[in-house]
């Protein structure tokens, strides 16, 4: 069986474990703390981050979530998510890349940081204005989100695709920790209610990052 190396909080390993249990693909978590540095899973990505993803029978190794992702797409049939013409895959793709890149660097990173980092590994006291940087930033990318989704059923188009998975990982680590308001983005908060309520996502939800507790609604999908 597959095992996937990754911890609660990771945005890329939570992008990875929707895309899984959308094609019904099984695995097995290895918990990591990639600040930590193990030996054994610097063995298996000298970058030390995660997710990581080993098959020990077929002496396999994936490494980024991004080339996971594609891994699979080519190798389960079912539940395609980089769907549609080649226009449609590159748009979805774009927007992956906006949430894994635009949205952690203004949002989830600084999120993490301050709010996940600095307590548990540091020992220190967030910045609050730290805080309110990447709140802010966070209405601006859900005035975008508004936008996409008052022109389309799902993030990507027409059906749910990998930029919903990637949109879903950030915001939801970033409503995790306390970093999201919800006020003003009613299309955003309606995708991501109906997305909260899937078989993919309930199981995910349920955990918890030993330390730190998410805010009282994180979990309910009619919030």
């Amino acid at each position: 069986m597959w095992q996937l190396h990754q911890f609660t909080l990771c945005p890329f390993s939570r992008k990875v474990r929707l895309l899984l249990n959308e094609k019904d693909v099984g695995y097995e978590l290895v918990p990591e703390a990639p600040w930590e540095r193990r030996d054994e899973f610097v063995d298996l990505n000298p970058d030390g981050q995660t997710p990581v993803m080993v098959e020990s029978a077929r002496g396999l190794v994936l490494i980024d979530s991004l080339a996971i992702c594609e891994y699979f797409e080519e190798t389960v049939e079912r539940s395609a998510m980089l769907n549609g013409a080649a226009p449609q895959r590159a748009e979805i793709r774009r927007l992956v890349a906006w949430f894994d890149h635009h949205f952690y660097h203004d949002v989830t990173a600084p999120l993490l940081r301050e709010r996940m980092e600095k307590r548990l590994v540091h020992r220190q006291p967030p910045d609050a204005k730290v805080l309110r940087e990447a709140m802010k930033a966070a209405i601006g990318h859900l005035d975008y989100l508004d936008w996409l989704l008052d022109h389309r059923t799902w993030i990507g188009g027409a059906a749910l695709s990998l930029a919903d998975l990637a949109a879903a990982a950030h915001i939801s680590i970033a409503d995790y920790l306390g970093g999201i308001d919800w006020k003003g983005h009613e299309g955003t908060a309606r995708w991501y209610r109906g997305f909260k309520s899937r078989r993919s996502v309930r199981p995910i939800l349920a955990e918890r990052m030993r330390g730190i507790e998410p805010p009282s609604h994180y979990e309910d999908p009619d919030f």
